[in-house]
């Protein structure tokens, strides 16, 4: 670093660069580059399968019930409309067998009440049903 000590000119300003925050700028972004080079260059190893031409698909591909629920609570069966949950349960408990066993696709109403759409769920689980998701989660936006 330099400095000027003089007495050449007294009231002259002074017109070197002050290049310390500079210099510590440019030592924090050199510190954060060598932090972060290791962290780039670390990789997941996987062992995936060998993918092989000739192999077909599955044999038999799951029935799909869709299972809507209506604002005003009404539960509908691959478009059947539903007499309560004792009802939903008897149909769960005639599908639970099947192999291999159907997925439920449940689309409730955006307008549905919170308590069907768990009654509906808890009855799929008290029946058993493995595959349940939702569908057209798109119309639970706000408009």
């Amino acid at each position: 670093m330099a400095m000027s000590v003089g007495s050449g000119g007294g009231d002259a300003p002074m017109c070197d660069i002050n290049t310390t925050p500079l210099i510590d700028v440019m030592l924090v972004l050199l510190v954060t580059l060598i932090l972060s080079i290791p962290i780039m260059t670390t990789s997941v190893k996987l062992n995936l399968p060998i993918p092989n031409p000739n192999q077909q698909p599955p044999p038999v591909l799951p029935m799909v019930i869709d299972l809507d629920i209506d604002f005003d609570g009404t539960i509908v069966w691959n478009g059947t409309p539903l007499n309560g949950i004792d009802d939903l349960e008897n149909h769960f408990k005639q599908e639970v067998d099947i192999q291999p066993q159907p997925e439920v696709h449940l689309r409730p109403d955006r307008r549905a009440r919170y308590e069907v759409v768990a009654k509906v769920m808890a009855a799929a689980q008290r029946n058993r049903m493995q595959f349940l998701s939702f569908v057209d989660t798109a119309s639970f936006a706000q408009d």
